[in-house]
C-alpha cells in the first residue's frame, strides 16, 4: 500500500475529520477536558470503564463520580465528544445520583474533587483542583515503599546525620531555596530523613524537561524506586519538607556572619598543670580545646579557681587565629571528632561539689593540629578519630 498521511487514509475510508479548535478553549472548558482525560487513562490502564463501590479503591470511586455528573452535563458534550473514543458519555450510570457518593459525605467528596464552589454548588463547571497525572503518580511514587533488604550499608549514615544535626555541622533549610536532588543528598520528608542512594541515568520526559530514576532509602528501613521529578514535587509539597546540608567547613568559616560568629576567633589548646595524679601521669596527652574571640591569656586567668580548668593554671601550647568564625559551631565539631577520647574525671569545686569539666581531651597535640587543618580544608568530615590508634583515620 502506498504511504498515506493519516488525514488522507481516513478520507480514503469515507471518514471525515472535524480537527479540534486547539488553542481557544476557556479555562473552565480545559478545567472539564483535564478532568475527563483522568477518566480516560484509567480506561486505558484497565480496560474498563471507573465503577462505584466500597471495594474500590478512593481515586476509581471519585472518577466514577465525576463521569456520572459529565454525562449529566450534556452541555459539555459536544466539547468532550472528539476525544470520547469508548463511548463514555452516552454509556448509563452503574448508579443513580443520589448513591454515587458512595458512603462519602458531601463535604469529604467536593472536598476531594474540587465542585464545591464559593456557594456552595455541586456544578461540575467549578471543577478547579483535577490533580495532574503527574501530581498522582508522584504522590503514588513516594507511598509505594519497600523494605530495604541491605539497610544495614545505610543505617549508619543515618546515625551520622542524626549526630551531625545534633551537633550543628549539618543543617536543615527549606526545600525550594536549592530545589537540585543528586545522589549522595539528605532530605527530610514526611518527618523522616530520607537518602538518595542512587541516580540513573538522565533522560528528558515528553515536555523537554530532565528527569531520571532514583533509589532513595527511608530512615525507618524502607526504599522507593522513583523519579527525581516526583522527590522534588513531595518535597515541595510538604510543608516541612527540608534539605540536609551537606558536612562541610562552609558553615564553620563562611563568608556570610551569622548570630553566633566571631570575626576573629582563636583556637586554643590548654595543658593542664594540676597535681591530680591521673592528670600528673598523662599531662602531654591531656588537652583542652577551646575557642575565644577575645585574648586566650585574659580567658585563662583565674583557671585556678574555675572548676571548667581543673582548679589549677594551664600553659597555652598552640593557638590557631581564624575569621568569620562560628563558635558554637566549631566547638561542636571539635567534640563530636574526639568524643571517644572525652576526659573522664570527676573533681570537686571549691564548694566540694562535684564536676566532670567536658572539654578535656586525651588526644595527642598533633593530632589537634592536623584537624585544624582538615577544619580549615574541609576535609575533616571524611575522619574520625581512632582512639586505640591515636590518629585521624578515614571513615
Amino acid at each position: 500500500m502506498v504511504d498515506m498521511e493519516d488525514e488522507d487514509l481516513l478520507a480514503a475510508l469515507g471518514v471525515e475529520v472535524a480537527p479540534l479548535n486547539t488553542g481557544s478553549h476557556t479555562p473552565q472548558e480545559e478545567r472539564l477536558i483535564a478532568g475527563f482525560e483522568d477518566i480516560l487513562r484509567f480506561v486505558k490502564t484497565h480496560g474498563r470503564a471507573p465503577e462505584h463501590g466500597e471495594e474500590r479503591d478512593i481515586f476509581e470511586r471519585l472518577y466514577a463520580v465525576r463521569l456520572d455528573r459529565l454525562r449529566a452535563l450534556t452541555s459539555a458534550h459536544p466539547l468532550l465528544a472528539p476525544l470520547d473514543t469508548h463511548g463514555l458519555l452516552a454509556a448509563s450510570s452503574s448508579r443513580t445520583t443520589p448513591e454515587v457518593a458512595d458512603g462519602l459525605d458531601d463535604e469529604a467528596l467536593l472536598a476531594e474533587l474540587s465542585l464545591a464552589g464559593d456557594g456552595g454548588s455541586d456544578d461540575i463547571t467549578q471543577l478547579r483542583h483535577v490533580r495532574s497525572f503527574e501530581e498522582r503518580k508522584a504522590a503514588e511514587d513516594i507511598a509505594n515503599r519497600t523494605k530495604c533488604e541491605d539497610f544495614e550499608r545505610f543505617q549508619p549514615l543515618f546515625e551520622r546525620v542524626e549526630n551531625d544535626l545534633k551537633s550543628g555541622v549539618r543543617r536543615t533549610l527549606r526545600f525550594g531555596r536549592d530545589a537540585s536532588v543528586a545522589e549522595g543528598n539528605f532530605f527530610i520528608l514526611g518527618g523522616q530523613v530520607v537518602y538518595v542512594a542512587e541516580m540513573g541515568e538522565t533522560f528528558r520526559t515528553p515536555n523537554g524537561e530532565p528527569d531520571a530514576r532514583l533509589r532513595v532509602i527511608f530512615s525507618n528501613g524502607t526504599e522507593s524506586n522513583l523519579l527525581q521529578r516526583s522527590l522534588q514535587r513531595a518535597l515541595y509539597k510538604d510543608e516541612t519538607g527540608r534539605r540536609i546540608t551537606d558536612a562541610d567547613a562552609g558553615p564553620l568559616f563562611a563568608d556570610k556572619m551569622e548570630p553566633d560568629d566571631i570575626v576573629h576567633g582563636t583556637i586554643y589548646v590548654l595543658r593542664s598543670l594540676s597535681d591530680h595524679p591521673f592528670v600528673a601521669e598523662h599531662r602531654e596527652l591531656i588537652h583542652k580545646i577551646g575557642i575565644t574571640g577575645g585574648k586566650v591569656e585574659t580567658r585563662i586567668a583565674n583557671a585556678a579557681t574555675d572548676a571548667t580548668y581543673l582548679l589549677a593554671k594551664v600553659e597555652i601550647v598552640a593557638t590557631y587565629v581564624l575569621s568569620n568564625l562560628n563558635r558554637t559551631r566549631l566547638e561542636n565539631l571539635f567534640h563530636r571528632i574526639f568524643q571517644e577520647a572525652r576526659l573522664d574525671l570527676t573533681i570537686e569545686d571549691r564548694f566540694g561539689n562535684p564536676v566532670q569539666p567536658r572539654e578535656w581531651f586525651l588526644v595527642p597535640l598533633h593530632v589537634i593540629d592536623e584537624a585544624v587543618r582538615r577544619i580549615q580544608d574541609g576535609s575533616i568530615t571524611d575522619y574520625v578519630y581512632a582512639a586505640s590508634q591515636a590518629a585521624l583515620v578515614r571513615r
